[in-house]
């Protein structure tokens, strides 16, 4: 999509986290200034386009601060009409002609594969590359990105395609291609450094380092040539050549120093082993009061335009609704749930929601939801299934549901792999025809007024008046700033809220009015597949499968409960819940096979034509985890509680500081990985600390004895690292806020269920178990017959066990719902669990 108003001299990058929260940086400003002074380079040739703003949280040195480098920031926007087509590699690249073919040829990345045919002598990531730096005593050259990446597309168009600027690269520098997606560790070092220096970042990232990996300075997009008295890449390249020839030791200080600092505040220590007593509830009602601050009460969301959808919000404002209900405070419990169903609401309705295909585009422009970017990731839609699941469980409405249902069947019919395995994304960016010689954003999605009265003849009048279709186009350029008008004439749908006024007014019943758009979205996605698809990145990320798995397991449950007379429209297919789970089963299973080490119980990043060269990182455990144990308590095998355990026990001896508590992002193994990085921020994706948190307080409440009370101390020690910024900005922590409250609940509530299981009634029953919300619960089912279960239970929780035998029958499935030491009694209907469920009052008494 187009850059953002020129109001903000900021190129905008194709994906990013919400504007307003970087990833928190634990620094000091006066650490910064030293950082950022140490090098008179900063003054002239930093370049932070296409910056994201910082966290507010986030203390850091702005363009301001220098005034020479503030006339850098180059304001003129590039247009996607600019942009070329993009070659769409294969895994065997080296079949087609092409001009040149650098070593980046021999990777499975994506990402790199759209770079191998560049003029640049690119490197991947590694030692070969380091060694040509250090033997040719250059400056090393590192750009970042990933495959669907928009503003990525346009710099290798702009820059690393034209043999100018490849032979500046090759002569001076030894230069570098990483994958973020592929390799997160790196991304994050160079992330983080930028950040800290210019006070935002974003995609591509564009880094310049000393032989030995030390940041010498960097920024994000950089247009290829000077104009506007500004510096284009060209002229940065030829100034960092004459830095690193004339002050190349004070530019590697500055860089060594600057890691020094980084590593130093990111790395913090806990001052004791817990939070102060009455710290997590502040952090959970400030939360939600800064965000409700932030509210946007006509189009829904939190904060301004461009609008992301952050799940982690959602989750933290239904947590704290619950708590309030509970605690009697029905009205601000209603204001809260007003608050999430409004924007869920607005989401659903809006163009950032694909109605023709299903799921989620990557945020909205404007305010209103209206015009995406039209890029679609794994992780959004894994965790926006979940929050509309988590709506559908409190209010009953099939509305939500259905985008749940909308969200995972795009998922199964388009993203996941022969084996089970679900891909990470797709583009943006597509051609508008076959043979086309350049590719647009948004061109697989939208749709001319009269494209739609071809396609669907008599129901086109209806089908526009109900999606806003204009003959001249709906999409707003003034908030684009797009004056080439790429989009002039185009329409994305955004859905009436009222069907019912709707119908009447073309004076048929509702029903038959929902048909029609049914049927009309079916015709229109069947043209739409005639059209030349957006790029798919067919890489396996475990973090990002974990958040689907999750998704896909607890669908299968929940879904349980809409009611039977249910009729659902296309794109939505009205299948079984229970098949979800065959989909969750399949992606753990796939990712146990190829990217689990059984001997050594250690994770692979990511897959595709074999498992990628990095270690499994904290997000990856932590996120499996999380799913695994959903798939676990939502119906799947206990081998995967199993596996969940063993992953838990391995997370913690290679990420968790015994000493200083805390989790680290990365292993630590690798020396050219310069910052190990406790990672609180809670963004586009939850932090893989906040996650663990819930994780230890889940398996607490499953396993007993010095297990459980290990994995409590291991999340209270973790959180008290965290304490400054659950008490000042709990806002940047929401998934951490809800963490640290759950880990005060005096006695977690436990539903054990007992009987032989893939059964109807068994299946009846964990449906129950699970129709309404409550994140405080935890679901254990077991059969006492099975030998393998009642061992695992026997060595891990001896209660459970002797519960499981006092209480099985063959012909039926028994619930107790257990909590302060003391256990329901017995029933084994869906109704009286539901019933007892739903109860206020504590069964302590």
């Amino acid at each position: 999509m187009a850059p953002p108003p020129s109001a903000i001299p900021l190129f905008k990058p194709s994906s990013s986290p919400p504007p307003s929260f970087s990833s928190s940086l634990l620094l000091h400003n006066s650490m910064l200034k030293r950082i950022a002074f140490s090098s008179s380079l900063h003054r002239f040739l930093s370049h932070p386009t296409k910056l994201l703003p910082s966290s507010t949280t986030t203390q850091h040195i702005s363009p301001a601060h220098f005034p020479a480098l503030s006339s850098l920031i180059f304001r003129r926007p590039v247009y996607a009409s600019k942009l070329l087509a993009m070659a769409e590699q294969t895994s065997n690249p080296a079949s087609q002609s092409h001009k040149h073919t650098n070593r980046l040829a021999a990777e499975h990345s994506p990402y790199l594969l759209q770079h191998a045919h560049n003029p640049v002598d690119w490197y991947p990531w590694g030692e070969e590359a380091f060694a040509e730096a250090r033997k040719r005593d250059v400056p090393i050259f590192v750009s970042i990105g990933y495959s669907t990446c928009h503003w990525c597309h346009v710099m290798e168009v702009e820059s690393f395609e034209d043999e100018g600027v490849a032979k500046l690269l090759n002569d001076w520098f030894v230069s570098i291609k990483v994958d973020r997606e592929e390799r997160p560790d790196v991304d994050k070092v160079y992330m983080t450094y930028v950040q800290a220096l210019y006070g935002g970042g974003g995609w591509p990232l564009s880094v310049f380092l000393s032989p030995d990996l030390k940041p010498l300075m960097g920024g994000t997009y950089f247009p290829p040539d000077d104009k506007f008295g500004r510096p284009g890449f060209k002229t940065i390249l030829r100034k960092v050549k004459e830095a690193w020839d004339s002050k190349r030791d004070m530019l590697v200080k500055s860089g060594a120093f600057a890691i020094e600092q980084l590593s130093e505040a990111l790395s913090a220590s806990a001052n004791s082993n817990k939070l102060p007593d009455g710290l997590p509830q502040h952090a959970l009602r400030l939360c939600a009061e800064q965000l409700s601050e932030s509210y946007d009460a006509k189009f829904g969301g939190f904060g301004s335009a461009p609008k992301f959808p952050r799940p982690v919000e959602v989750q933290l404002m239904l947590y704290y609704s619950k708590k309030l209900e509970e605690a009697g405070k029905l009205g601000e419990a209603k204001e809260g749930l007003e608050m999430v169903f409004f924007t869920l609401q607005c989401m659903a309705r809006g163009g950032v929601h694909d109605h023709i295909g299903g799921g989620f585009h990557r945020y909205s422009v404007d305010e209103c939801w209206h015009v995406p970017h039209f890029e679609k990731m794994l992780y959004d839609q894994g965790q926006l299934a979940n929050v509309y699941l988590d709506a559908f469980s409190i209010t009953k409405d099939v509305f939500y549901s259905y985008i749940a249902r909308d969200i995972l069947d795009y998922l199964r019919r388009d993203m996941i792999g022969p084996e089970g395995e679900i891909y990470s994304a797709e583009d943006a960016d597509s051609a508008e025809s076959e043979g086309a010689t350049r590719k647009k954003e948004g061109a697989f999605y939208v749709w001319t007024s009269q494209e739609v009265e071809d396609i669907l003849g008599k129901d086109a009048t209806l089908f526009k008046s109900h999606y806003y279709i204009k003959p001249s186009g709906n999409c707003d350029l003034s908030t684009m700033s797009d004056p080439h008008n790429e989009f002039k004439g185009k329409n994305v749908l955004i859905e009436r809220k009222d069907s019912s006024e709707m119908a009447s007014k073309f004076a048929i019943p509702v029903e038959k009015y929902l048909d029609i758009l049914g049927q009309s979205r079916q015709k229109l996605f069947e043209v739409r597949c005639t059209r030349p698809r957006p790029h798919l990145d067919d890489k396996v990320i475990v973090s990002w499968n974990g958040l689907a798995i999750s998704a896909f397991a607890r669908a299968s449950k929940i879904l349980k409960n809409e009611p039977e007379e249910i009729k659902f429209n296309f794109p939505v297919v009205g299948s079984d819940p229970k098949e979800y789970i065959q989909v969750a089963d399949r992606a753990a299973s796939f990712i146990r096979r190829h990217l689990y080490n059984e001997k050594t119980h250690q994770l692979q990043h990511s897959f595709r034509n074999g498992p990628s060269k990095a270690p499994g990182f904290l997000d990856d455990y932590a996120f499996l985890i999380s799913g695994l144990l959903d798939l676990y308590e939502f119906g799947g095998q206990t081998n995967w509680l199993v596996w969940a355990t063993e992953l838990q026990d391995t997370q913690d001896e290679l990420f968790l500081d015994r000493e200083g508590g805390g989790y680290f992002n990365t292993p630590g193994e690798d020396p050219n990985i310069l910052l190990r990085v406790k990672e609180d921020h809670d963004g586009a994706e939850p932090s893989g600390n906040s996650v663990s948190v819930i994780n230890l307080v889940r398996l607490a409440s499953m396993v007993a004895g010095n297990r459980s009370d290990h994995h409590r101390r291991d999340a209270e020690h973790v959180l008290a690292v965290f304490e400054t910024r659950l008490k000042d900005m709990a806002m940047a922590v929401p998934l951490m806020c809800c963490a640290a409250d759950m880990l005060t609940v005096p006695s977690r509530k436990q539903v054990v269920l007992v009987g032989h299981k893939h059964s109807v009634e068994f299946e009846n029953m964990l449906a129950a178990a699970h129709a309404s919300y409550d994140i405080n619960k935890t679901v254990i089912h077991i059969d006492p017959t099975n030998s393998e279960e009642l061992q695992f239970w026997e060595g891990n929780n001896s209660n459970i066990a002797l519960m499981a035998k006092n209480h099985f029958a063959a012909d039926k499935v028994v619930a107790l719902v257990c909590q302060n030491f003391t256990c329901s009694a017995p029933v084994n209907d869906p109704g009286s669990l539901v019933a007892l469920l739903s109860q206020k009052s504590s069964l302590s008494a």
